[in-house]
């Protein structure tokens, strides 16, 4: 998808998104609570789409087991994982937020994902499978080690 609609300017999706984010700002601001955070994170995901939800509810699963250490909570309107100040480590986003072709999985650079001068931080998902659970399993793992 174009970063910019016919005109030049940002999507309406785009605008959401945007709009999404000062709104958390706004709350971090405000002292919001974590189980607020997680709530807003958890209602996120019960909005959307079932092939989005399903794959958004195994990533939660996954952090919460794997890295208990990581805060669940909104950034972009979508559901993320941050550490202890407040950074994210990793974020879900839907397909249909963006009505991309697939799901993805990423990591913003407080994740220990390094491996030599270049390597992977976003990951498309287009279904669930064991492997790919087994996957971002290991990858969370990593970025929190």
């Amino acid at each position: 998808m174009s970063a910019t609609n016919k005109t030049g300017g940002f999507s309406e999706a785009e605008k959401q998104a945007m709009r999404e984010r000062a709104a958390e700002l706004k709350a971090e601001k405000g002292g919001k609570k974590k189980a607020e955070m997680e709530k807003a994170a958890l209602d996120a995901i019960a909005a959307m789409p079932d092939e989005d939800r399903l794959i958004a509810e195994r990533i939660h699963a996954l952090v919460l087991e794997r890295a208990p250490d990581l805060t669940a909570r909104t950034w972009y309107g979508m559901p993320a994982y941050a550490n202890g100040d407040g950074k994210v480590v990793c974020f879900f986003q839907a397909k249909s937020k963006f009505d991309s072709r697939y799901a993805t999985f990423g990591f913003n650079d407080v994740a220990n994902l390094d491996d030599g001068p270049m390597w992977p931080v976003t990951y498309a998902i287009t279904e669930w499978t064991p492997e790919v659970e087994k996957q971002v399993a290991s990858l969370i793992e990593q970025a929190v080690s």
